[in-house]
């Protein structure tokens, strides 16, 4: 089968990713689960050369024979855009494509707290999405920007690597830099874009220190800020940021955090019920007068009891989203009960739902 024809297949079967490796058939993750193509051979380390040459030009295979390391975007027109990564393993070849359609998703796509939509139309602020990989975290973005782009006029850049979702202009002007392409770092494309005059800025990941002081930085002086890290809960994300400073300067990043977060969502997917797709839960938070305060005064391990009391702000832990979900039948209460370290919180607030 030609590369379009597996990705066709991939899409079929609402796969998130397709993964060609010597000596597997190809592979499907269908809802976070890995399937194997039935009535496909192995493949060859011949096979593989042959899709990776399909999927890239002269100058990609150039760079990636200096470096044994290489991710890009791909699309083939009328179809889907791909996130690839390839690297070598055992002398061969292996590419890990993640399928990504050309339709963004929306907010109730996504079944998304409705809050992401107030939060994405704040003036400024620094909003952070979190989770593991393959978490949803891009889609989540990409339902808020469209969201954005809807329902307000804003100057927006992003910088990502690569580019997933592609935008057309609606009422917002959306600038979008591939780093590699356009950029040469996420560090150098944030100091130029603020010098483009924006309302919104997306940053793809924040990986390095460098990158969080100057996002940290545009929001402070009144731009919206977005960006991606991988943790799993509100606390963790505040402990991250601070913990990538040296300690002498940690009093005064929870002074400049308690002054811009505007809102921390960490998400996981988990299977639904009747067993098509996967939705998200989230821990939401949102910074109020008393969250800025515990992350000013490094109070971290208060901000899951100050969440927990706050639904009227919008905000909710793990375990109140997957209660809610568990009430309306989204989920079961096995899967829920797999993914909380507090069961026995999770059944209680089960149970005040169902009273």
């Amino acid at each position: 089968m030609r590369i379009r024809e597996l990705l066709e297949l991939g899409l079929q079967n609402r796969a998130s990713d397709l993964h060609l490796t010597v000596p597997s058939p190809p592979i499907l993750r269908i809802d976070g689960s890995l399937h194997v193509i039935q009535n496909l051979s192995p493949l060859s380390p011949q096979d593989i050369e042959t899709y990776y040459e399909e999927i890239t030009s002269p100058e990609r295979r150039s760079e990636f024979s200096k470096n044994r390391e290489l991710d890009f975007a791909y699309s083939i027109p009328g179809l889907m855009r791909c996130r690839v990564n390839v690297l070598q393993q055992r002398s061969t070849i292996s590419i890990a494509i993640r399928l990504i359609p050309f339709d963004i998703p929306t907010v109730d796509d996504l079944n998304l707290p409705q809050i992401c939509k107030d939060l994405i139309l704040k003036p400024m602020g620094l909003i952070l999405v979190t989770g593991p990989t393959g978490s949803g975290k891009s889609s989540t973005i990409a339902a808020m920007i469209n969201h954005l782009n809807e329902n307000k006029a804003s100057n927006v850049i992003t910088i990502e690597d690569p580019i997933e979702y592609v935008y057309s202009n609606k009422r917002s002007l959306i600038l979008q830099r591939d780093v590699g392409e356009d950029t040469f770092s996420f560090d150098a494309a944030l100091i130029h874009a603020l010098r483009h005059d924006p309302d919104a800025i997306v940053l793809g990941e924040i990986r390095e220190i460098s990158t969080m002081t100057t996002a940290i930085r545009a929001a402070e002086t009144g731009h919206l800020v977005l960006g991606t890290l991988h943790t799993i809960d509100a606390a963790q994300t505040i402990n991250r940021i601070v913990d990538m400073f040296p300690a002498a300067q940690q009093e005064q990043i929870r002074n400049q955090l308690s002054l811009t977060l505007s809102a921390v969502i960490c998400q996981t997917l988990i299977p639904r019920a009747d067993g098509v797709g996967r939705v998200p839960a989230c821990e939401v938070m949102i910074a109020n007068m008393a969250l800025r305060n515990v992350i000013r005064e490094g109070r971290i391990h208060q901000l899951y009891s100050v969440i927990q009391v706050s639904k009227k702000d919008g905000m909710q832990t793990f375990n109140q989203a997957m209660a809610d979900l568990m009430r309306k039948g989204t989920i079961t209460k096995e899967q829920a009960y797999q993914r909380t370290s507090m069961i026995e919180e999770l059944k209680g607030i089960y149970d005040s739902y169902q009273q």
